[in-house]
């Protein structure tokens, strides 16, 4: 059987909603996207982060979660923590509306594929989340998920074939984002309730 594992990369989030605590933001986005890896079948599912965002980790993973610590909270480093997997998938923490389907679509190509990105929704740069068969190819290159595109992945692979683009989804990087989410949707509780709650001010 192969074994797969979803890593929640908990970097440091570079926008927040005005009246809202920066901090309270970076943690209820973390603790929704947390949530939704938990509820994921057949992978298991892990945390990165730097040291001094243990914090965070430990403020929002289930127990039984893996938290792993790395240097610099960045894709080759969460892609390289986990040890004893067949595949990998590294995802940004700021998308807590994310349907656990489009996760899924993140790890099928990796049967016929060596890698697989989802973009990010939108005119932005960026990537939603990276998957890999273990070892990780060594063409792949160092990945930003706030600047790079798919193209930037398909430039370094032997062939354009070897990396599979699978459906995007927004990450909450800006008003516009915000603006996207759908009350009806069910889901992201902690960023819900961050929205409407007291803590916000005018």
């Amino acid at each position: 059987m192969v074994r797969r594992v979803v890593v929640a990369l908990l970097a440091p989030v570079a926008w927040s909603p005005p009246g809202i605590d920066p901090v309270d933001w970076r943690t209820a986005l973390a603790e929704d996207v947390v949530d939704l890896l938990a509820t994921l079948t057949e992978v298991e599912t892990a945390v990165a982060v730097t040291p001094a965002d243990r914090w965070l980790a430990e403020a929002v993973v289930w127990p039984g979660t893996t938290i792993h610590e790395v240097a610099t909270p960045t894709v080759d480093a969460a892609l390289a923590a986990p040890t004893g997997y067949d595949q990998t998938a590294v995802v940004a923490a700021d998308a807590p509306d994310l349907p656990g389907l489009t996760l899924g679509k993140l790890l099928r190509p990796l049967t016929s594929r060596p890698v697989a990105v989802a973009p990010v929704e939108g005119d932005r740069p960026g990537l939603l989340g990276v998957a890999t068969r273990l070892p990780v190819p060594g063409w792949l290159p160092a990945l930003d998920l706030d600047a790079a595109v798919p193209a930037d992945v398909r430039r370094a692979a032997p062939t354009p074939g070897d990396v599979a683009v699978t459906p995007a989804w927004r990450r909450l990087r800006g008003p516009v984002d915000l603006a996207a989410l759908d009350p009806a949707v069910e889901g992201w509780e902690a960023t819900r309730a961050l929205l409407s709650g007291p803590a916000r001010r005018s």
